[in-house]
């Protein structure tokens, strides 16, 4: 029979590459890691890992075992958040990933009203971005993921869902929060700084400007849009780092595209969000499994992102 633990444990080593790597990880020791390697191997009466000196891989077995494993392991954790919560612990866990406006907007307002109502409830955050954030979610590394997909402009100024986000998420447990308005960012100097009555730029008006890009995501996006309006962009800068794109705006270096939640999530000093036209948006929403959707502790998480989402929106 194979015991979680094993699975646990050989996980680790495949994803660190050797015993003593995923005993530090598993806080154990590398002679245990490799007595529960050896029952393993005599639990499924076939070896698991090849050994050639100081390197280790995975065996065809190994590599369809380590597959299955998180499939296992997610089914086992949500088994038995869901039992202790049945059986009246009033506990749990919860494993957030988010992207890093929504880390600084959506999360701290929900976390707080989570800890309010449920004390007992440990939540860990992690930053990434999408598609790496979902990737973690499908192998079992967190919990709930925070992502987002654009929507995509077309030549005639309209917009449809990107392609890339068709179909990618339909084998998960999706919670819309809402929908994030992109924005241009220009220098306070800048000449289209203030705008007329309407408010509103064309991206076109800004073919000619320098352009500082954000996460690779956004970059593709903003290249899309761009064409999609008759001109590519030049980019000089590009950083995943939210506040360094203010603050090289600000700077009067060039112009940036960015989603509204990462503006309000800093102060933009120097700089003048202004409204972009056409208009495009990026879908945000909290990403779980099927299984984990009946924790507890996952769906009451879920549950106060939305809260927090409907204050912003």
């Amino acid at each position: 029979m194979i015991e979680a633990r094993h699975l646990r444990v050989l996980r680790a080593v495949a994803a660190t590459g050797s015993f003593s790597a995923a005993g530090r990880e598993l806080g154990c020791t590398q002679p245990a890691v490799s007595q529960q390697m050896k029952a393993l191997e005599a639990s499924v009466g076939t070896p698991l890992l090849i050994r050639s000196g100081r390197e280790m891989r995975l065996t065809q077995a190994g590599e369809a075992l380590v597959r299955h494993a998180v499939g296992i392991l997610s089914g086992l954790t949500a088994a038995e958040e869901e039992v202790a919560a049945i059986a009246g612990l009033r506990a749990g866990r919860v494993r957030l990933v988010s992207f890093p406006s929504g880390s600084s907007t959506l999360v701290p307002t929900a976390l707080a009203a989570l800890r309010s109502a449920h004390p007992g409830t440990r939540v860990s955050l992690e930053e990434a971005e999408p598609p790496k954030s979902v990737e973690l979610l499908r192998e079992g590394d967190c919990d709930i993921a925070l992502a987002f997909r654009y929507e995509r402009a077309t030549g005639a100024g309209d917009v449809e869902q990107a392609g890339e986000g068709e179909g990618e998420w339909d084998d998960l447990v999706v919670r819309p929060l809402l929908t994030d308005r992109l924005v241009a960012l220009v220098p306070e100097r800048h000449r289209l700084a203030r705008t007329g009555p309407s408010g509103s730029v064309a991206i076109g008006d800004l073919a000619d400007e320098p352009w500082i890009a954000g996460c690779p995501r956004c970059r593709g996006q903003l290249v899309q849009v761009c064409e999609s309006a008759g001109f590519t962009p030049r980019i000089d800068f590009a950083t995943d780092d939210y506040p360094a794109v203010i603050g090289l705006v600000g700077a009067g270096l060039g112009v940036a595209v960015l989603p509204q939640l990462a503006i309000e999530s800093v102060r933009p000093r120097g700089a003048r969000a202004v409204t972009l036209e056409p208009a495009v948006r990026r879908e945000i929403v909290a990403l779980t499994l099927p299984d984990l959707a009946q924790v507890p502790a996952v769906s009451a998480t879920l549950e106060q992102l939305g809260r927090a989402a409907a204050r912003i929106g």
